[in-house]
């Protein structure tokens, strides 16, 4: 599976003040990994990346105020509202263990003990105390996963052996159906 050079990273939700600072909702872990972002990525039409070179930032809130060095009024500012920053990959400093969600997002989930593949990640909830794995089973439907270390044992995003390798308890996978008949 190929990583994708820039990952998205904020988006800008207004201006603030006059001198063309924007105010960017954080997609990331902590709004101090965006704040030490030097050069942040706009995607163009026709997919390449603009770079715009981080003159200063600040957090407010959950958010964070960025000044970039080209843009340099609010009416400027204004035109970028909406728009989605992205960073370059290599820009970011992850701990160890840690992995991109973008990596982690179509790998497949893998049963640690047996080695049965029971579906791929398609997608993953955050904003929660934990990220929740959702699932496209290979039976059909899906179902979720909470990225905890009981279930999720290991991730490896990529290689022969790239996958979520998980231990799951009965149920999690397949729960069980309501109207049966009860057993006595």
């Amino acid at each position: 599976m190929g990583r994708n050079k820039y990952l998205l990273c904020a988006k800008a939700t207004s201006t603030h003040g006059v001198s063309g600072t924007l105010r960017l909702e954080n997609y990331t872990d902590s709004p101090k990994i965006l704040k030490e972002l030097k050069v942040m990525y706009k995607k163009e039409a026709d997919g390449s990346y603009t770079p715009l070179n981080v003159e200063k930032t600040s957090i407010q809130k959950e958010a964070v105020l960025a000044k970039f060095e080209e843009i340099d009024s609010v009416e400027d500012a204004i035109a970028y509202k909406g728009c989605e920053f992205y960073a370059d990959r290599n820009d970011f400093n992850l701990s160890e263990g840690s992995v991109f969600i973008s990596d982690i997002i179509g790998l497949d989930v893998i049963n640690a003990e047996s080695g049965e593949k029971y579906g791929v990640v398609s997608d993953i909830l955050t904003g929660r105390i934990q990220d929740i794995y959702v699932v496209s089973d290979i039976n059909g439907g899906e179902f979720m996963i909470p990225s905890v270390p009981d279930f999720v044992k290991n991730i490896v995003p990529d290689g022969e052996i790239s996958g979520v390798y998980v231990n799951l308890i009965e149920g999690m996978r397949n729960p069980p159906q309501s109207g049966g008949e009860k057993s006595q």
